[in-house]
């Protein structure tokens, strides 16, 4: 499992100030328009998530079943998917200012139990 870390989603929109917990506390609620694949999109609409920490992953996996098998964290996005951020020469995206500073993505490999 490949996803980006609830750090970027503490960050408001331009990556300028922590707007969000960093814990599941409640409902993130943004005005967007565009879409992730097409920024400058003709849509409008708001936007609801949820921050789960990485405690909270690994704790469900776990939970359900499943071995760690290892657990990574990615200082950079392979996705262009956010404001203020610079591709660097790896080819991948890190925020402007903070680049190698915050992690941007993380991967765990779990297995199922042997039953």
């Amino acid at each position: 499992m490949v996803e980006f870390h609830p750090v970027v989603w503490m960050m408001d929109e331009n990556f300028e100030r922590i707007k969000y917990y960093y814990h599941n506390e409640e409902v993130i609620v943004e005005e967007q328009s565009g879409t992730y694949t097409d920024r400058h999109a003709d849509i409008h609409y708001k936007e609801y998530s949820w921050n789960h920490s990485i405690s909270e992953v690994l704790n469900m996996l776990i939970k359900h079943g499943l071995i760690i098998q290892h657990f990574n964290e990615f200082n950079f996005s392979c996705y262009n998917c956010f404001n203020n951020v610079v591709q660097g020469e790896d080819g991948y995206w890190r925020v402007k200012g903070l680049e190698n500073k915050i992690p941007m993505m993380y991967s765990v490999k779990a297995i199922k139990k042997a039953e």
